[in-house]
């Protein structure tokens, strides 16, 4: 039988031993909820694209890492390119769904059924470029509800937005000017192109973007395509259609919604939303002159392949711009829509019209 003080040493090491398995425990509970706490969310994002050009790298060299930076690294962006999750066509499903894609690249004009209003931006012949590019789009989505609502019912959220190159013509036949467009076949994908190109007295013809194309230039069954100058030089048409115009103000209105899933975003913290809209606004500051500045050496790529371009200043456009009878194309546009019951076009259409005035004036 213990003796009362041998009773006593044991009930207080049995103590000892179990505020120190409690601390102890206590330690490694604390331990595991900060290395959880630490670990970021990762978004997954998926590009149609293979990364490497303007806007594809400013995503991977700028934006990305301030998202990442802004939300003190709760936020982690797993970035896939070149169609490896979902090719340009299924894009807008793939990150609607949810189910594999958190965030991506989505062009509107690839889905034209279920993005009617965002076709409005390409139905303009001419528009602003650089930094005047940028206040656009943004007064559009600040100012017109109706895009914002468009992307809700597509189970969207924009988080930032890219543009692309201007419009560029590659003939295979020496081109002095806008107006020797008129009587040539021309290539084109765009709807409202194929009514600019119409109206100005010439042939629109679609064909599928690939090998086809320059071969059709080289077997003389088109005499030009009317297209982005970056997509024309990564296709090598200048190999076969060396003499270009170009110029900033040819607007493509082409435009790259980096949209999430609206269920993934409302999920998010607020202080994480607030952490991507702040990258986004710092990104948008260097934008401008990047498309600048790359527009620029793009054009020197092409010289220095060979081709024989000439950019155009404001004033050669405009006799083109007027005879594209671009606002007649839009009406016509409305009026199709609105047999279709879509009757949010024409306000919205008058508003983008009056946002465009202010920035070009």
């Amino acid at each position: 039988m213990l003796e009362k003080t041998e009773r006593l040493d044991l009930i207080a090491a049995s103590r000892r031993l179990f505020l120190a398995a409690t601390v102890a425990t206590s330690m490694l509970l604390l331990n595991h909820t900060t290395v959880v706490a630490q670990e970021p969310k990762v978004l997954v994002y998926s590009d149609h694209e293979p990364l490497g050009g303007m806007r594809t790298r400013f995503l991977k060299d700028v934006l990305f890492p301030a998202i990442e930076k802004e939300s003190n690294g709760r936020l982690k962006i797993d970035d896939h390119w070149n169609g490896e999750l979902a090719i340009a066509y299924d894009a807008r499903g793939a990150v609607a769904a949810g189910e594999v894609v958190d965030i991506s690249t989505v062009v509107p004009e690839y889905s034209a059924n279920e993005m009617p209003l965002h076709q409005i931006f390409k139905g303009f012949p001419m528009g602003p470029t650089g930094d005047g590019q940028i206040e656009f789009f943004k007064r559009v989505y600040a100012e017109i509800p109706a895009f914002a609502e468009e992307m809700t019912e597509n189970n969207l959220v924009t988080l930032y937005f890219g543009t692309g190159y201007p419009v560029a013509f590659y003939s295979t036949k020496p081109l002095g000017s806008l107006n020797e467009v008129s009587g040539g076949r021309w290539r084109t994908a765009s709807f409202w192109h194929q009514d600019f190109l119409t109206n100005v007295g010439a042939t629109p013809v679609t064909m599928h973007w690939g090998p086809e194309v320059p071969a059709a230039l080289q077997a003389g069954t088109i005499d030009g395509l009317m297209v982005n100058v970056d997509s024309g030089y990564m296709l090598k048409v200048h190999e076969v259609a060396p003499n270009i115009l170009a110029s900033k103000d040819l607007w493509l209105g082409h435009v790259y919604l980096l949209a999430m899933n609206k269920t993934t975003w409302d999920g998010l913290a607020q202080d994480d939303r607030d952490a991507i809209r702040r990258a986004a606004e710092s990104a948008y500051t260097t934008l401008g002159s990047v498309m600048d500045n790359s527009f620029d050496a793009q054009i020197q790529e092409l010289q220095d392949a060979g081709a024989t371009v000439r950019v155009l200043d404001k004033a050669e456009i405009e006799p083109w711009v007027a005879a594209t009878r671009y606002q007649e194309a839009q009406d016509a546009w409305v009026r199709s829509q609105q047999s279709k019951g879509n009757e949010s076009v024409d306000p919205a259409l008058k508003a983008v019209r009056s946002i465009m005035r202010d920035i070009m004036d």
